[in-house]
């Protein structure tokens, strides 16, 4: 029987009920999508409820529309909300459940991931997880053949991130950084935090530090490798949780960005 991880927040993060799940994200998707985009290299994406950040999310995934019918490997990183740990963590399972269907853990990335002293099995780790969950939804509407490697990131765990980057980063694999920007400012505090934060990404200028983003050591990780390899990133969108409702007193910043090959 194979493993599964069940979902832990369909109903509250993102719709339970496939059809409205699908309609909701091919709209944000559509909305989006600009005819013509090359494959992305990689992407960096939030991770809050749809209703906050989906849209933001979806404005980077739309790149993803020009890899649609190849075979794409996806290596998934995220902070650890929930538990402590050190360095970075792979769930023990085979499936990964979604209201969409099952997505099918990439077993060849794992056995490589595995061999890193920096990387552990802890399934705990990702069962209540939400940061890496709510991306699988936006994957199943864009890619049609993927496998995915989740990982969970711990406290300092750059140098982990970056590592394990240049060990599983081959043509065929898009890393998926997701991260939220600054958390609980002022709304015109957070805007203009969030725009430095944007323009160090924009520059691959690391560290960020954990004010600056929730994962800021996956981001970090990000940004060392992709300099070495020549990418360019571009920002495709930039909000926060204050756009979507008009509560300005404390809000959660969102970005997304896309990093093109050289």
């Amino acid at each position: 029987m194979p493993r599964v991880r069940t979902p832990a927040v369909a109903g509250s993060f993102y719709p339970a009920q496939p059809s409205t799940l699908a309609t909701q994200l091919d709209t944000w998707l559509e909305q989006a999508r600009v005819p013509g985009d090359a494959p992305p290299a990689a992407l960096i994406v939030p991770h809050a409820a749809y209703v906050y950040s989906g849209g933001v999310a979806a404005a980077a995934y739309a790149a993803l529309w020009a890899r649609r019918t190849a075979r794409t490997r996806v290596l998934l990183l995220g902070p650890s909300h929930f538990v402590p740990l050190r360095g970075v963590a792979y769930p023990e399972v085979d499936l990964l459940c979604t209201p969409l269907g099952d997505v099918r853990l990439d077993e060849g990335l794992r056995e490589r991931a595995m061999r890193l002293p920096q990387v552990t099995a802890s399934t705990g780790a990702h069962e209540a997880e939400h940061g890496l969950e709510v991306q699988l939804p936006f994957l199943q509407r864009v890619l049609e053949h993927f496998t995915v490697l989740p990982l969970v990131v711990g406290r300092g765990a750059s140098d982990a991130v970056a590592q394990v980057l240049e060990a599983l980063w081959d043509e065929d694999v898009v890393p998926v950084i997701t991260s939220d920007l600054s958390h609980h400012l002022p709304y015109e505090q957070a805007s203009r935090a969030d725009r430095v934060t944007a323009a160090r990404v924009l520059s691959l200028e690391e560290p960020l530090d954990a004010g600056s983003a929730c994962g800021a050591e996956a981001i970090n990780g990000l940004l060392r490798v992709a300099k070495r390899r020549g990418l360019r990133p571009r920002m495709v969108a930039l909000r926060s949780s204050g756009d979507a409702f008009g509560a300005h007193e404390g809000v959660v910043g969102y970005g997304a960005f896309v990093f093109d090959a050289p």
